[in-house]
């Protein structure tokens, strides 16, 4: 049985987005249970050339959206990255899980040996093949910034686990 490209990302993308707003839902409730200031979270970074909280959550919506259009040969739509809020990461979460799911199957599967050119950091470019790219840049980027969004929150306290990141509001 082969994996199709539209089963191997949109759902996953759905899925993984979908544990990312849990998390953050849990991180509201801690900063409102402890009474602190958000961008205590928000800001933080886990070292001093890592991109902050924010910054993690708005690279995975990327990953997803840019992605997922990359592959289907549509243009993503433009987010401003002016987010700051544990509100309107949320909301940028939840228009990027809007976007994906317009996407339809037809315009991913058979994708795999199309070639995508993608950025890959500041004046760099890089072109795999469509499984390549899902499997071996985009979902890995999803999963390293979902990650470390997480790993943020944990290291100050927010109640989050595992099953958190794999399972989100259905664990």
């Amino acid at each position: 049985m082969t994996l199709s490209m539209s089963s191997a990302s949109v759902p996953v993308c759905t899925r993984m987005l979908t544990n990312l707003s849990h998390i953050l839902s849990k991180a509201e409730q801690f900063v409102d249970a402890k009474k602190i200031d958000p961008t205590a979270l928000t800001g933080y970074r886990l070292a001093p050339d890592m991109f902050p909280f924010t910054r993690q959550v708005l690279i995975a919506c990327d990953a997803a959206k840019n992605g997922v259009a990359r592959l289907a040969g549509i243009d993503a739509p433009k987010f401003d990255d002016t987010e700051t809020t544990f509100t309107q990461l949320q909301e940028r979460i939840q228009k990027t899980l809007a976007f994906i799911a317009t996407v339809p199957a037809a315009a991913l599967d058979g994708t795999e040996d199309k070639e995508i050119t993608f950025p890959a950091g500041p004046g760099k470019t890089r072109t795999m093949k469509g499984q390549d790219y899902l499997m071996g840049w985009m979902l890995p980027n999803l999963f390293f910034h979902i990650t470390t969004a997480y790993s943020i929150l944990r290291h100050n306290g927010v109640d989050v686990g595992k099953v958190d990141y794999l399972l989100g509001p259905q664990g």
